[in-house]
């Protein structure tokens, strides 16, 4: 048996619905997963309970999840030493008598979390804990900022030729049944398919739009009103927000204390990335020292080819220790000050480190097959497609939906890729053949295909309740998790649907500019209608 069938959707349906109902994701992502152990042991409560304790330490035993557990934490730390010391205040001050309007601290958040394309967790924490100060100065809601993080993000890093999502993306291409035909390398191919990811792209002109065009609508709306009148967040509605500490006033901080520690992480990560990679190449037979292994690839690969969570754990470890000492020698705080900042900052983050980590169990339990303990959901909805009997034209948008639905279930847009490149690819080599498709035609209708994998995978991460990306957006804003999710679903399923629209007419067409052409006539067509059709909340 290689899947539960309709069964494995009730562990992530149960999930989302609790966590709107009960305004708790912790107990809402425990019961789903409980659900599916329930499932997988055949309803024995027993088993399903040794199952689930086992399910979530081994997401801790994993080397990526619990570096990436480890980052957070640590940042969390840091944070707690940039409030401790009155840095981060004191940056916000500054900053605001620069940026002294809604849009452009909006705008500035947008900036930097383009230029910060290398990780998205690095992306979604180190932005928030910048922009977090200055956009409450100028009254932009929590909500606002967890929605232009998140939306710089994933759609960022999947546009971004050195991130480590595009090496997964262009590995797992590389490796599918059919690519060989296109004569093409997996780097061209991605490069080439660039324009043909409408989610990423519109995603980020989304932001843009509501940012200069101030086209809000539905829930965040709402928010922005209540911000606006000095309300940054609706506790009452949606509950605490997390991974914030009490701003401490200094008058001996300076602005550049704030800048201090953000530098460092961001110069020792980009330095970093290439250096573990060099460091692993070394296997004391044919590469002996980091000498010969930097001989052996350019930077370009050792980008591509590094574990960002190794990077990014000794990036936040240096920066740690780095600005330790530099808050000491600036007489910012004492000895006993910053370990108390440490621990107040590390708490602070526990809520998004146990979501973190219940978030993956679920995943786990949802994309394994029912071999490794899981109910294999993707594997079904996948088989959905492969038996249905679409035709051309309309196999970028079923793509672009069920990768939706699967990443959105899942939270996860790795697994998706994983899922669903090597079918999309098979499926649309065969049918070229099928239809006595030219090479020209071949690289097209592969590189819109593809596309729509990634864009739906990318969907999820960037709007699923579960998804780590989410989550950790949620946090760095200090914004409710929920109240995150809820004004920002609009415009992700908004945008969604934009590029539901041009993959329909680009696989018609199997061009990429009546795909565009028709997304940005229903985006700009929704811009104008969805704001009025919004009311607003005295």
């Amino acid at each position: 048996m290689e899947h539960f069938g309709f069964w494995g959707i009730i562990p992530p349906l149960l999930t989302i619905i609790l966590a709107f109902a009960t305004k708790d994701v912790i107990v809402s992502l425990f019961l789903g997963i409980l659900s599916g152990a329930l499932i997988v042991a055949g309803g024995n409560p027993f088993t399903a309970l040794m199952q689930l304790t086992d399910l979530i330490a081994n997401s801790l035993a994993d080397g990526w999840n619990i570096r990436i557990f480890l980052f957070c934490a640590l940042l969390g730390g840091l944070v707690g030493m940039l409030t401790q010391t009155g840095a981060a205040g004191a940056f916000g001050r500054w900053a605001s008598s620069k940026l002294k309007t809604r849009t452009s601290s909006q705008f500035m958040t947008f900036i930097f979390g383009v230029i910060i394309f290398i990780d998205d967790y690095f992306n979604s924490l180190s932005v928030g804990t910048v922009m977090r100060p200055i956009c409450d100065k100028t009254k932009v809601s929590r909500a606002k900022l967890a929605y232009i993080l998140d939306s710089t993000a994933a759609p960022i890093c999947i546009l971004a030729p050195i991130s480590s999502w595009v090496v997964t993306v262009m590995s797992i291409v590389r490796d599918t049944q059919g690519f060989e035909k296109l004569g093409i390398s997996e780097f061209e191919f991605f490069i080439k398919a660039i324009p043909y990811n409408l989610y990423a792209l519109l995603a980020l002109i989304m932001v843009l739009a509501v940012i200069f065009l101030k086209r809000d609508f539905g829930p965040m709306k709402h928010s922005e009103q209540l911000a606006s009148n000095g309300i940054l967040y609706s506790e009452d509605v949606y509950g605490p927000a997390s991974g914030a500490e009490e701003e401490n006033v200094n008058t001996n901080a300076r602005p550049l204390d704030m800048l201090f520690p953000i530098i460092v992480l961001i110069i020792s990560a980009v330095v970093f990335f290439p250096v573990t990679t060099w460091i692993g190449a070394i296997d004391g037979e044919t590469i002996t020292n980091i000498h010969q292994a930097i001989q052996s690839m350019s930077i370009g690969e050792a980008f591509n080819n590094t574990d960002s969570s190794v990077a990014l754990c000794y990036a936040v470890i240096l920066t740690i220790t780095a600005t330790y000492i530099y808050y000491l020698g600036r007489h910012l705080m004492t000895l006993k000050e910053s370990g108390e900042a440490l621990r107040s900052g590390i708490k602070s983050m526990v809520p998004a480190l146990i979501i973190l980590t219940m978030a993956w169990s679920i995943g786990t339990i949802i994309k394994s097959s029912p071999a490794d303990g899981g109910l294999g959901l993707g594997i079904y909805l996948s088989e959905l497609v492969r038996d249905g009997g679409f035709p051309v034209w309309l196999l970028p948008a079923i793509m672009f939906i069920l990768s939706a639905v699967i990443s959105f279930a899942t939270g996860t847009s790795w697994g998706t890729f994983g899922i669903m490149l090597p079918i999309a690819m098979p499926i649309i080599t065969t049918l070229a053949e099928v239809n006595a498709m030219n090479q020209t035609t071949l690289v097209h209708a592969s590189m819109i295909v593809c596309s729509a994998v990634i864009g739906g995978a990318v969907f999820g991460d960037h709007a699923s309740p579960i998804s780590d990306t989410t989550i950790l957006s949620s946090t760095g804003a200090s914004c409710p998790h929920l109240e995150h999710v809820a004004t920002q679903m609009p415009y992700a399923v908004f945008v969604a649907a934009c590029a539901f629209i041009g993959f329909i007419f680009g696989g018609i067409f199997l061009n990429i500019i009546a795909a565009w052409l028709s997304a940005l006539i229903v985006f700009v067509g929704g811009m104008l209608i969805l704001p009025i059709l919004t009311k607003s909340h005295k």
